[in-house]
């Protein structure tokens, strides 16, 4: 039987005269004491610690990302042309770049699952806490089921096993790469980092084959529109192209912020969550650029611009595949593959660390004897198949994925701010180069950002938005009232109130 919740955070353990009879989630029932159910509700969400060293870390954070590379950003092309999506995808670099340094801080000084609902938890409050890890989720539940409809697509332009995209692919990617997260957090771990590598070799391959045929003079072969602002050969859908470009320039990078979620699991995590943050951060930007620069200078602009495949387009003269082509068409689907696995594992953190605190049910949060969230794999996993075999719209769900991104970003990088000025004196075992001035470049930039999905699609944003809106009610009225207070992150916040009320005094 699932024991007795602790109780509510704010509320005050029972007194030892208390009653049973009738009592709510803050008694307990026969001889035990409060501290054995905190102990009971807590055994039942354990996360295996010590699974995940620096290089599993890493190879993480470029799994988030790599599908990113092989296609997505070409779209981009179409809305700033070359100049304008350069520009957008430096500025989002220089977003991410910011944000990573800041969230290794907290990270280091608050390495709890929650991630960036515990870094809000602590600087926002309750509220704050909420908002930022739901914006999380909507990016970690919706992002999976878009790439479960490309890899679909991949497997039947691939005909691997003469199988066509369709429910059953997307069935079988769930229940594939699921089962692995299930059997434990090491092996799935390791799945990934292989995966990964795969992808990133290949990538590495691309530029090889895509810079033996660059010509400089393809870069802005797109034609100009004359009546746009500022319009020109680079940028041929004016300034305000580079604006529009923004979502595009976040594929080369968007998921690396989850690194964080893996603190419970990682070694020596005050340590190695800041250099695996940081060196996945670097290999993402050196990927980033030598991918955009050699698919474009290979064939030009205009030929790769939403094509879907970008790369293979880039290493077809004349239309014709060739060795290349199909080398990277394969390994395509080895960085889908990774995205998929890595953005699942880092949804089922996220629920997990909010359900153990009271923000969602607190059944999402209970592990296995492996010590595998499994309601936190299962639940998103059943929801993100429902949704791509229901929508088909895999761009879509990845334009509402990118809103609720842009949300998390900005309250990640305004707790960092508020941290900064409210407790210069807390314990940080790493320090953000820059400090606040840091986070406050990530937070303008993901500010833009967030107004950018607009620009492209805004039917997603009111998507997004909609879906926020039925959280924010859920929480208002039911359950911010029942808040876990034995919960890390909820623990790290009350700790911080106590040492502000006795400041006071």
């Amino acid at each position: 039987m699932e024991p007795r919740p602790p109780p509510p955070a704010g509320s005050a353990p029972p007194g030892p005269g208390s009653s049973t009879a009738g009592a709510g989630p803050g008694t307990t029932a026969g001889p035990g004491t409060t501290s054995d159910v905190q102990d009971a509700y807590l055994e039942r969400r354990t996360l295996r610690r010590g699974s995940a060293g620096p290089l599993l870390l890493t190879g993480l954070g470029v799994a988030y990302v790599v599908s990113g590379d092989f296609s997505g950003w070409d779209a981009g092309l179409s809305e700033g042309g070359f100049g304008g999506l350069a520009v957008a995808a430096a500025l989002m670099g220089l977003m991410y770049t910011c944000l990573v340094f800041a969230l290794a801080e907290m990270a280091a000084f608050l390495p709890t699952a929650g991630g960036g609902y515990g870094f809000a938890r602590r600087a926002l409050g309750t509220w704050g806490g909420f908002l930022t890890g739901t914006a999380i989720l909507i990016e970690y539940v919706l992002a999976p089921a878009a790439i479960s409809l490309f890899i679909g697509e991949y497997v039947e332009s691939l005909d691997l096993f003469g199988l066509e995209s369709g429910w059953p692919v997307y069935l079988a990617c769930f229940t594939l790469f699921i089962g692995i997260h299930l059997w434990g957090v090491g092996e799935a771990l390791r799945f990934s980092l292989a995966v990964t590598a795969v992808a990133v070799v290949a990538l590495v391959i691309f530029a090889g084959a895509a810079l033996a045929e660059f010509d400089a003079g393809s870069l802005d072969d797109i034609p100009v529109d004359e009546d746009a602002f500022g319009a020109g050969s680079w940028l041929p859908f004016g300034v305000l192209g580079i604006w529009a470009a923004f979502p595009f320039g976040m594929w080369f990078f968007l998921g690396v912020e989850g690194v964080p979620l893996a603190a419970e699991e990682a070694r020596d995590p005050v340590r190695t969550l800041p250099r695996a943050m940081a060196a996945a951060m670097g290999i993402l930007l050196l990927l980033a650029l030598v991918t955009f620069v050699a698919a474009c200078g290979a064939r030009g602009s205009a030929a790769v611009a939403s094509t879907g495949d970008p790369l293979v387009e880039a290493l077809r003269p004349g239309g014709e595949a060739t060795v290349w082509s199909r080398i990277v068409n394969y390994a395509g689907l080895a960085g889908l593959v990774a995205s998929f696995f890595s953005l699942v594992y880092a949804g089922s953190r996220q629920l997990f660390a909010l359900s153990r605190a009271g923000y969602l049910p607190r059944f999402l949060s209970l592990t296995s004897r492996r010590k595998a969230p499994y309601p936190g794999l299962l639940v998103p996993g059943a929801l993100g198949f429902t949704l791509a075999a229901w929508s088909g719209d895999g761009a879509r769900m990845l334009n509402v994925a990118v809103f609720g991104a842009t949300i998390s970003y900005a309250l990640m990088a305004l707790s960092h701010i508020v941290l900064r000025r409210r407790e210069p004196g807390l314990h940080r075992p790493y320090r953000t180069p820059g400090g606040a001035v840091t986070s406050s470049v990530a937070l303008v930039l993901a500010c833009a950002a967030l107004v950018a999905t607009f620009l492209v699609d805004r039917d997603a944003a009111f998507i997004a938005l909609g879906v926020y809106g039925v959280a924010l009610v859920y929480f208002a009225v039911y359950s911010r009232h029942r808040l876990v207070a034995v919960a890390p992150e909820e623990e790290f916040a009350a700790l911080a109130a106590a040492e502000a009320e006795l400041a006071r005094d």
